[in-house]
């Protein structure tokens, strides 16, 4: 996913930084919950903005996926986006320990 992000999508969804941090897959391997982060770079676009756009193209995302993994997997997976905040969770307790 991350390379599909990062070389497929720029028209997409710009210039924006997205990393894939965790996915979780259910046991059933029909729903993959991809976690991401994102990093909005110039273009006046925030980062709801960006999330907004996947949630958008998840079909056309799910669609990618199988292209290039469809021989090596029985079904592609419906995809679920979710902003990771782990982040901003991690500089939040540190400032609160500096204090």
């Amino acid at each position: 996913m991350g390379d599909i992000f990062l070389k497929e999508m720029k028209p997409t969804l710009g210039n924006s930084l997205i990393t894939v941090t965790k996915v979780r897959i259910t046991p059933d391997l029909s729903i993959a919950r991809i976690y991401v982060s994102i990093f909005p770079i110039g273009d006046g676009v925030g980062k709801e903005q960006v999330f907004e756009a996947i949630q958008a193209n998840t079909a056309d995302l799910r669609r990618r996926l199988g292209h290039r993994e469809g021989k090596q997997l029985r079904i592609i997976p419906q995809l679920e986006f979710f902003i990771d905040d782990s982040l901003d969770y991690i500089e939040h307790i540190e400032s609160l320990l500096k204090q």
